[in-house]
């Protein structure tokens, strides 16, 4: 692990010097490995991430043994941020669903650096919003979208946090982003196979018409868009 220089992570990237040096010598980038557990649900948060790369998802478990996303977190955000900074338990559990890097900071340090700058906290509290936003339209979506929609909608996320329309993903894990059963979306992923707009093989999804992607999605991709572009516009 080593000090991580330049921030990539749009927080980082959008403190002032003087901000940005009230945490950086206790900044560390580390790896995220798939399907590691970064947080659980119930238990206090002891380090924040800020990812540069890669997909961490938010999911909560079931007593049935499923687990559900509400949330996709990467380079836009932060990974247990409010829970630090107000000293409660995350209430979901952070996964790396696809690898890649994040700058670590001790919950402690991101909480005393919130408290010594007012830009700073504001800037956290913003992207908590857009993380709120998130969940709230994916709550809305996973009850009123049919599986065709959802899954557009999450590989049209994907494909704005990894940067590229080669993604590392399986139908199963595909399947659990959404809350359905693996045979919905191979019956979906299938149609768009025929229909031009996406090619897959084992482990790997490749978008071969976004055009036709986007218009297969629901509004909920567009509606959280603009939630991100407007932090982006407040803190850019």
């Amino acid at each position: 692990m080593s000090a991580v220089s330049p921030p990539l992570n749009r927080l980082l990237r959008a403190l002032p010097a003087a901000e940005l040096g009230l945490i950086q010598a206790r900044l560390e980038t580390v790896e995220l490995t798939k399907d590691a557990t970064l947080a659980d649900a119930g238990s206090p948060v002891q380090r924040v991430y800020l990812p540069h790369s890669g997909i961490v998802s938010m999911m909560i478990s079931l007593s049935d043994g499923q687990s559900v996303e509400v949330a996709t977190i990467g380079h836009d955000s932060i990974v247990g941020g409010s829970a630090a900074l107000y000293g409660g338990p995350l209430l979901t559990h952070a996964i790396v669903v696809v690898p890649g890097t994040a700058s670590m900071l001790p919950a402690e340090d991101f909480r005393a650096a919130a408290d010594r700058s007012s830009t700073f906290r504001t800037l956290a509290a913003l992207h908590e919003q857009t993380l709120l936003a998130q969940t709230q339209q994916a709550v809305a979506c996973g009850i009123s979208h049919p599986v065709e929609a959802r899954l557009s909608r999450w590989l049209l996320r994907a494909r704005d946090l990894c940067g590229s329309e080669r993604l590392p993903l399986t139908q199963e894990m595909l399947a659990q982003m959404i809350g359905v059963r693996r045979n919905a979306i191979s019956i979906v992923a299938h149609a768009f196979q025929q229909a031009g707009i996406l090619r897959y093989s084992r482990g790997r999804i490749d978008i071969t018409d976004i055009d036709g992607l986007r218009k297969a999605a629901c509004e909920c991709y567009a509606t959280v868009k603009a939630h991100e572009e407007q932090l982006t516009a407040s803190v850019d």
